[in-house]
C-alpha cells in the first residue's frame, strides 16, 4: 500500500500583511513550508509527497527543495482557482500511480506544529475505516448567533469536535468525491471533509493538537516561534 502526501501551499496569505505567502516566510531562517514538509519526510510510512504551489513561486520552491533535500517531494502543481479546486488538482495529479486502498493524505503547507504521533495515527485510523481527520474537543462554551452580536442557543461541547489538517482518505474513496463534484460544478467546499461529509460520507477522528495551528496572522508567527523551542514529546504534554 503506498501512502502519499499533498501539500497545499496555494494560498496568498493576505491577512498575514507581508510581501511574502505565509508558507514562504523564513522563521529562525527556515521557511515555514521546509518545516511542514519536513514532518512527512522524517516519516518512514510517506512515500512521496506532491505541493500544489502558487504558479508564480514554484521555482523558489525548487530551490528550497533542493537546498534542504527534501527528496520526498517528486512533484510540484499548480494550484486552481479555489482552495477546493487546488487540492482536487493535488489529488489528481497522483490518479495514474495511485491503487483504490492507497492513502492520500491532505495537509496545510500553513500548518507546520504536526508530530508524528499525528500523522501515524491518522495513517492508522484511515487505513482501519477508509478516512481520518485530525481533531481536537472543543473546551469552550459555543453559542448559536445569527449577527455576530448575540445569541441565546448552547451548543453541548461534547456533540462538536474542531477539525484539523492533515486528514486522510483511500484513494478511491477520494477521486470519487472529486469527480462527482466536478459534474456537479462545486467548487467551493472549504476541505476535503466537507465534501465527503455533503456527499454522506462518515468521517473518522484521529489524534490532533491545539498546537496544530494554521499560520494566518503575525500573532500566530509569534507562537509558532516560540512552540518551536519545544521538541514534539514536550508540545503534547
Amino acid at each position: 500500500m503506498k501512502v502519499r502526501v499533498v501539500i497545499l501551499a496555494g494560498g496568498t496569505g493576505s491577512r498575514m500583511k507581508t510581501d511574502l505567502p505565509k508558507q514562504f516566510i523564513e522563521v529562525d531562517g527556515v521557511p515555514v513550508i521546509v518545516n511542514t514538509i519536513n514532518n512527512f519526510q522524517n516519516n518512514n510510512r510517506i512515500d512521496s509527497i506532491t505541493v500544489v504551489c502558487l504558479k508564480d513561486w514554484s521555482g523558489y520552491l525548487q530551490e528550497l527543495i533542493a537546498k534542504y533535500r527534501l527528496d520526498k517531494v517528486i512533484s510540484i502543481v499548480a494550484g486552481g482557482d479555489t482552495g477546493h479546486d487546488s487540492a482536487k488538482n493535488g489529488v489528481m495529479s497522483l490518479e495514474k500511480t495511485m491503487d483504490e486502498d492507497d492513502i492520500v493524505v491532505i495537509h496545510d503547507a500553513a500548518r507546520p506544529l504536526i508530530s508524528q504521533v499525528i500523522i501515524n495515527d491518522m495513517l492508522d485510523t484511515a487505513i482501519k475505516y477508509g478516512n481520518a481527520c485530525t481533531a481536537i474537543p472543543i473546551h469552550d462554551t459555543i453559542i448559536v448567533t445569527d449577527d455576530q452580536q448575540s445569541g441565546n442557543t448552547q451548543i453541548e461541547r461534547n456533540k462538536i469536535m474542531r477539525v484539523q489538517t492533515p486528514q486522510a482518505y483511500r484513494f478511491g474513496l477520494i477521486k470519487a468525491l472529486y469527480q462527482r463534484a466536478d459534474e456537479e460544478n462545486k467548487h467551493d467546499f472549504i476541505y476535503a471533509n466537507t465534501m465527503a461529509i455533503t456527499y454522506g460520507v462518515r468521517i473518522y477522528f484521529s489524534t490532533g493538537s491545539d498546537c496544530n495551528i494554521k499560520l494566518t496572522t503575525k500573532e500566530d508567527l509569534a507562537y509558532y516561534k516560540a512552540m518551536k523551542q519545544f521538541s514534539e514529546e514536550e508540545r503534547s504534554k
